[in-house]
């Protein structure tokens, strides 16, 4: 497991704590999923806050992001969508939705190929969240915020750690400033420094996350959804199976 250096860690532990101390007296509209399945399941994504989605290649991340992408732009805001794995699809877009090409002209794509390339991509997403076309954003999705920082560290620790622990930092701003909500997809691996099972970027994105959402691929093309972590709800969990115009319940 990765371990958030302390400055963050401190922060974040710090922002929940002043959370739990204002009790959520305010009641928040939540931004709906695109999904009747989801938005049954979730009641919809929190618009001051992280929700992370994590699971294997292939567990239907991405199909989440897409349908989210897709939900809010149909509301009449935008979205910006950081790709760093080159998996969002127009086939697939326009397999879930019958106007793919407007849903396509409201989506902004940030595409880093090297980790270095997601640092300055964060730094062009902050400059575009303080600009005045921030109040046409309606979502942040990155998608996924840990491949290019796990290929980064297999040379060496560097200073990747404390990037990436600045870049969800950037993320917590814009959803609490902006009161939009950010949809963060992530990977899970096996590994000599990680534990079975865990998310890139260990502590740094589950602490930060005030949601999280586990993915599992199973036999016969079925899915599992775990809600591993909410401010108002249980660990709870269903099936699902990914189908040709979207996600339905198993």
């Amino acid at each position: 497991m990765c371990n958030a250096p302390a400055g963050i860690l401190t922060w974040l532990l710090a922002m929940a704590n002043s959370y739990k101390a204002r009790g959520f007296t305010q009641i928040m509209k939540l931004v709906p999923t695109g999904s009747t399945l989801l938005d049954n399941f979730l009641g919809g994504f929190e618009p001051d806050a992280i929700t992370t989605i994590y699971g294997p290649a292939g567990s239907g991340k991405t199909n989440i992001a897409l349908l989210a992408a897709a939900s809010v732009v149909k509301r009449g805001k935008k979205v910006i969508y950081l790709d760093t794995e080159g998996g969002f699809s127009v086939t697939r877009l326009e397999q879930i939705v019958k106007d793919h090409k407007k849903i396509m002209s409201k989506i902004m794509f940030l595409s880093p190929t090297t980790f270095d390339e997601q640092v300055q991509a964060f730094r062009k997403l902050k400059a575009l969240m303080r600009s005045k076309s921030s109040a046409k954003i309606g979502m942040v999705i990155v998608d996924t915020i840990g491949m290019l920082y796990r290929l980064e560290r297999k040379f060496g620790e560097g200073t990747f750690h404390q990037e990436l622990g600045l870049q969800i930092t950037t993320l917590n701003e814009i959803c609490r400033k902006k009161q939009i909500p950010v949809i963060v997809c992530n990977q899970v691996y096996k590994g000599f420094d990680m534990q079975k099972g865990d998310m890139v970027g260990g502590d740094i994105v589950r602490y930060a996350s005030k949601c999280l959402i586990e993915l599992e691929a199973l036999h016969g093309g079925k899915r599992r959804i775990i809600l591993r972590k909410h401010r108002s709800m249980p660990e709870k969990d269903g099936l699902f199976r990914i189908t040709a115009t979207g996600i339905e319940e198993v």
